[in-house]
């Protein structure tokens, strides 16, 4: 009878806690953090604390996903709406009251400064996921109409700021939902194909449309120059096409190899600009080679596989939408920024995920994976 009362060791009563934890989705993260580290090590050696910044964030990214994959995935839902009206809320508030920098209003002081437009690359997905759920078995076309104007708000308030970069992921992570959630490929077919001529022509007219003075009129000056820029750098190579030029030699000069850790020439001679942050991938991509970047490249498709894997075998329609937009998320950030390195898409300022420096977007980014692993978390555990 005295075994019935032994008390439990400290390993038994914190086992339970890690129980469930998805282990294929736990490795892809140590990976890419661990990938993360060694570069900002390389690149921001004389860049005074970055790494030690960059770890100690990176610890606080890893306890808000500890945290929330705690959460059942049925709280998450209940937080969704009130996220998203004070996502909106925030967004109106930065509207009238917002803090102004480098020409941009896209913070307000609740008590500390604050970017609301993050907040909603994560309300977005919670509340269309939300209302769907609320839908199942009876949706209708009335349905994605709501959901769209759902999204428009709140994209449409972040591109007035203006902050074209966070609304399209914003958009995307939003869109990712409504595409999950059963939208006929009759209405996604004709955009695409819309969006793709608008390209072309933009392509073929290049020379008249990028001269000085032309407005576009639904672009701010600034972002037409990112677009005229990318489409021939080598107007103003040591101006506006001067981050691109840079990062496609950084890359180029990798060659097959890399030219091995700490000995990029590119990165330490600084001829990269925002080698820590925005363009951090083109120093990696110099000391690492092609080698190195097919097996981040590989890391970063493990990881998004096995997020569509959970997505996939989830229990609720709540938890698949989520789960997939969640994914679909991180596929966006990686795609964007090495796509923007490469010069195959405009600058804008997309970190990648793990690899960047960056408080706000690293601790988004614990949150994205702590609402995955809360989704495989509570499958696992249902099916234990």
């Amino acid at each position: 009878m005295a075994a019935v009362f032994d008390k439990p060791t400290l390993l038994q009563r914190v086992a339970p806690v890690f129980q469930g934890f998805d282990g294929p989705l736990t490795f892809a993260v140590l990976l890419l953090a661990g990938a993360g580290l060694l570069t900002m090590y390389s690149v921001g050696f004389d860049h005074g604390t970055r790494f030690t910044t960059h770890g100690r964030n990176m610890l606080l990214a890893a306890a808000v996903l500890f945290i929330l994959a705690q959460v059942p995935p049925q709280r998450l839902m209940a937080l969704a709406v009130p996220l998203y009206v004070a996502g909106v809320v925030l967004l109106l508030g930065v509207e009238f009251f917002g803090i102004t920098k480098k020409g941009a209003t896209r913070w307000i002081n609740v008590g500390m400064v604050i970017q609301p437009s993050e907040l909603m690359k994560v309300a977005m997905p919670l509340m269309l996921a939300w209302w769907f759920q609320r839908r199942e078995g009876q949706l209708k076309p009335l349905d994605f109409v709501v959901a769209a104007v759902l999204l428009a708000v709140p994209t449409a308030l972040i591109i007035k700021q203006p902050d074209l970069g966070t609304a399209l992921l914003v958009m995307a992570s939003g869109l990712a939902v409504i595409f999950f959630a059963g939208l006929s490929w009759k209405l996604i077919i004709p955009p695409v194909v819309l969006a793709a001529v608008g390209i072309v022509v933009l392509i073929i007219m290049e020379p008249q449309w990028c001269q000085p003075g032309v407005d576009w009129q639904v672009l701010h000056e600034y972002q037409r120059q990112r677009v005229c820029t990318l489409l021939d750098p080598a107007k103003d190579p040591l101006g506006k096409g001067f981050h691109i030029i840079q990062g496609m030699i950084a890359i180029g000069s990798g060659g097959v190899w890399g030219k091995g850790f700490m000995q990029g020439t590119q990165t330490h001679l600084e001829f990269i600009p925002e080698r820590t942050t925005d363009f951090i991938y083109a120093a990696f991509s110099e000391e690492f080679g092609l080698i190195g970047v097919l097996a981040l490249m590989a890391a970063f498709i493990f990881l998004i596989v096995r997020g569509l894997t959970i997505a996939l075998e989830a229990s609720t329609l709540f938890s698949r939408l989520v789960a997939g937009a969640m994914t679909l998320n991180v596929f966006v950030y990686a795609f964007v920024n090495m796509g923007m390195v490469s010069g195959i898409l405009p600058v804008v300022g997309v970190p990648l995920p793990f690899i960047s420096y960056g408080g706000t977007a690293m601790v988004t980014l614990g949150v994205v994976l702590g609402i995955l692993m809360s989704i495989a978390k509570s499958k696992r555990l249902m099916q234990s």
